[in-house]
């Protein structure tokens, strides 16, 4: 007998979803700092629309990757928002710990 593959992803959904809550338990999300991030010399584009990403974020000591919309971005530095137990989070990464969902 075989295993329904629509199922099996709902439930991977549902298991990352509570790792994810688990991890947003173990300390406070991070996010780069003014000094990092320059905002007052560095342009900022804010885009209407935001592009779906995947990214690396902290919580505390713990790191977790997340689906998340990319809001606005410098050169160096995305900010980004996400869901966690239905909470909207939002923080500013390093570029490098944000990948496009359709480039993967």
């Amino acid at each position: 007998m075989g295993t329904s593959r629509r199922y099996a992803a709902s439930v991977d959904r549902d298991m990352d979803k509570r790792i994810l809550g688990r991890i947003a338990h173990s300390g406070p999300l991070q996010t780069l700092t003014a000094e990092e991030l320059q905002l007052d010399r560095t342009p900022v584009t804010i885009d209407p629309q935001p592009s779906k990403v995947r990214a690396w974020v902290r919580f505390g000591p713990a790191s977790a990757e997340v689906d998340a919309e990319a809001c606005r971005w410098t050169d160096r530095a995305v900010a980004i928002r996400f869901l966690v137990e239905d909470q909207e989070q939002r923080c500013w990464v390093w570029r490098g710990a944000v990948r496009d969902f359709a480039t993967g």
